[in-house]
């Protein structure tokens, strides 16, 4: 199936000169949104993993489906203030400030093999923190599986210590 057929290009969004990857019409699409995370599924059933994490909010709509499908848990990663329980936090600089993101102190035990889920992948600087979360809790990174790679803006650069798994590449 070419997934890139049900994936819609906006051009011009959120500012000039991005063209926008819009998933929504992959997901809307049961075929399409199916075959997705059955490839992924497919990716991580060898790979021992004992969760996944998905930073939000999309790594939510990939992540869980996928820990489903793997009768795994599923972990979410947010920004600060979102997570009602006791959290560690990760700062990261972004090309015009910082951000951070956090994650239950309690969400992996150390020792957990995590497979980090997400939309899409960029610069890599979410998928980055989200891994150095995960590190800090104790678990070790499988690896990550996105639907779309950006191969322009070198994210896998970034995640150069992991395994990095994407179907769809622009």
């Amino acid at each position: 199936m070419d997934l890139k057929e049900t994936i819609r290009v906006i051009p011009n969004f959120p500012k000039e000169g991005v063209s926008f990857k819009d998933i929504t019409t992959l997901l809307k699409d049961k075929e399409a949104y199916n075959y997705t995370i059955d490839t992924l599924v497919d990716y991580c059933k060898d790979k021992n993993v004992d969760v996944i994490v998905g930073p939000e909010a999309r790594g939510f709509v990939v992540g869980a489906p996928l820990a489903y499908g793997l009768g795994i848990g599923f972990v979410p990663v947010r920004k600060p203030g979102k997570l009602p329980g006791e959290t560690v936090t990760y700062e990261y600089d972004l090309e015009y400030g910082k951000d951070a993101l956090e994650i239950h102190k309690d969400a992996i035990e150390p020792g957990q093999r995590v497979i980090i889920a997400d939309d899409l992948l960029a610069t890599g600087g979410t998928a980055l923190a989200t891994a150095k979360l995960v590190e800090k809790l104790g678990g070790i990174i499988v690896g990550f599986v996105f639907i779309i790679e950006l191969e322009y803006l070198k994210g896998r650069e970034t995640l150069s210590d992991y395994e990095v798994v994407a179907p769809v590449k622009y």
